[in-house]
């Protein structure tokens, strides 16, 4: 029997030359990440553990982004920005990335890829369980809690089970009014909340090796939205052009295996499926934005490692363009790299961004914001009876702001189109 992506790079890492699922193998970690909000307790952890005298395994494989609570007055927030201020000096990091200074790159998902820590058929582990969006550019990335991640931060490794694959093939050309976010609320309406849990998640088909790497990112990011371990899409000519034109190359790249065994398989033609959204209060709870026309909103929100990529505020001006919006509407570039492009990026001879204004929407700074809630300044928090259509990855009670909002996910072509007509609206009512 042959092996899965994710099985390959987890025997490559172990030494082993074949893993099965269910087995457990030590793993040797090629870069660990953390951020503002579980940073401060996760080195907290690891000073206490391995002492006065500790030792960081390998500082150029440890990364760290502010990048939750940033943009506040919340003294508590704040504080911990500087603990990973602190932290960095006291050991000298040459990857960590402060808010307010030139090296601020954004959201650490988007700034893993943007800065080059994404190589394929490497081993990746963050203090955030989004963290499987590197799994876009073939890599075994997941999420763990602080005290893994201290131990790695101290050791290098890290003890897990090989998961079991679950393969997502998406055949047929993408039509224009779909995104790889309806993509992916198709699966997890299909296998819910839990239907991934402690699984890989496999994407292939030549839909989903037609997207650009922004697009497989939001792909393999929402992947934890199913419980799953990783998400993970081959390395191919696309992941190539990406890393080249940042000076980087592949370690190696897995395919996998014609006889490789998976605990399930699922089939889609793209042609058939439809603009989605996820309805209060879950990633799972899918309906078709047709069925759900009309519901009033009060905010509208494109942002977040799912949804404020450059590709995704395109869409939005798509529809945007010469139109005004009826609700308030936030734009959240994921990265400062981002940002920028808005005003490289142009629409019909326009800037994305002067599209986006002349709108009527609010651009803000590079931050996660509004899609982890965060403390009451924080730019596009929802607030008790919000109704809110948002690109970002899941809508938990509370997840934006007020346990009182409700919050529909979308991709941000439907969000832009619903933030013209001030009620969830198909994009296909604007798409010409």
């Amino acid at each position: 029997m042959g092996m899965t992506i994710t099985e390959k790079i987890m025997a490559k890492s172990s030494g082993k030359d074949k893993v099965s699922p269910g087995e457990s193998v030590w793993l040797n970690v090629d870069v660990l990440m953390t951020h503002d909000v579980c940073g401060p307790p996760m080195m907290k952890i690891w000073q206490n553990e391995f002492g006065t005298n500790a030792k960081i395994w390998d500082k150029d494989k440890f990364v760290v982004f502010p990048d939750h609570y940033i943009f506040t007055a919340n003294v508590h927030a704040n504080r911990n920005v500087q603990i990973l201020r602190d932290f960095a000096e006291k050991y000298n990091l040459p990857n960590y990335y402060d808010v307010g200074t030139e090296r601020y790159k954004g959201v650490c998902h988007i700034a893993l890829a943007e800065e080059g820590f994404n190589i394929p058929g490497t081993v990746l582990f963050g203090t955030d369980s989004h963290t499987c969006t590197s799994g876009a550019f073939g890599v075994f990335a997941t999420g763990v809690g602080n005290t893994d991640a201290a131990f790695i931060l101290g050791t290098g490794k890290i003890w897990e089970k090989i998961p079991e694959s679950i393969k997502f093939t998406f055949e047929g050309k993408l039509p224009d009014y779909l995104t790889a976010k309806d993509l992916i609320l198709q699966i997890l309406g299909d296998i819910t909340t839990d239907g991934g849990t402690y699984r890989a998640l496999e994407f292939d088909g030549n839909a989903v090796m037609a997207l650009d790497m922004n697009e497989r990112m939001t792909l393999c990011n929402m992947a934890i939205e199913a419980g799953a371990m990783n998400g993970i899409i081959a390395a191919d000519e696309t992941t190539e052009a990406f890393l080249n034109s940042i000076g980087k190359e592949s370690q190696e790249k897995f395919q996998s295996d014609a006889n490789a065994n998976y605990y399930q398989k699922y089939k889609y033609n793209t042609a058939e499926i439809e603009p989605l959204v996820a309805k209060p209060h879950s990633p799972d709870n899918r309906d078709t934005v047709r069925n759900m026309k009309g519901e009033k909103l009060t905010k509208c929100y494109i942002g977040s490692c799912t949804g404020g990529k450059i590709n995704d505020f395109v869409s939005a001006a798509k529809i945007l363009i010469g139109k005004e919006v009826k609700v308030p509407t936030f734009i959240v570039p994921a990265s400062t790299n981002t940002a920028k492009q808005l005003e490289i990026e142009t629409y019909k001879g326009i800037s994305i961004k002067e599209i986006l204004e002349g709108a009527g929407c609010v651009i803000a700074q590079s931050s996660c914001a509004a899609c982890l809630g965060g403390p009451d300044d924080t730019f596009g928090r929802a607030v008790d009876r919000d109704v809110v259509i948002s690109t970002t990855n899941r809508n938990f009670p509370g997840r934006m702001g007020s346990k009182q909002s409700e919050v529909y996910l979308a991709s941000p072509l439907t969000v832009a189109a619903s933030a013209v007509s001030g009620v969830i609206t198909d994009p296909r009512d604007y798409l010409v």
